[in-house]
């Protein structure tokens, strides 16, 4: 992967993290870091289940795959508030 693939990871991975975010009620104390790494995850994550099912090879935008890396992202903030609360 060059640097172009890495920064273009980054800002997908904070897009999809942050509407990750948006879809999930109440406040969510996580840092702009972890929303990073959360969206970059779910981004992966939801191309690799995308491609399974063969909806990542389509004309234009692939609106199937992007609902499936927000709701994935969603998922996993979910999970790391609630594991975060835990903790504190």
């Amino acid at each position: 992967m060059d640097v172009n693939g890495i920064i273009s990871a980054i800002v997908v991975g904070a897009i999809i993290g942050a509407l990750g975010r948006l879809v999930v009620r109440g406040k969510q104390h996580i840092s702009i870091l972890v929303t990073i790494i959360i969206g970059i995850v779910a981004a992966l994550i939801g191309t690799w289940i995308a491609s399974l099912v063969g909806w990542n090879e389509t004309k234009g935008i692939d609106v199937l795959e992007i609902v499936i890396q927000v709701a994935l992202a969603a998922i996993l903030v979910s999970l790391y508030v609630g594991s975060a609360g835990r903790r504190r």
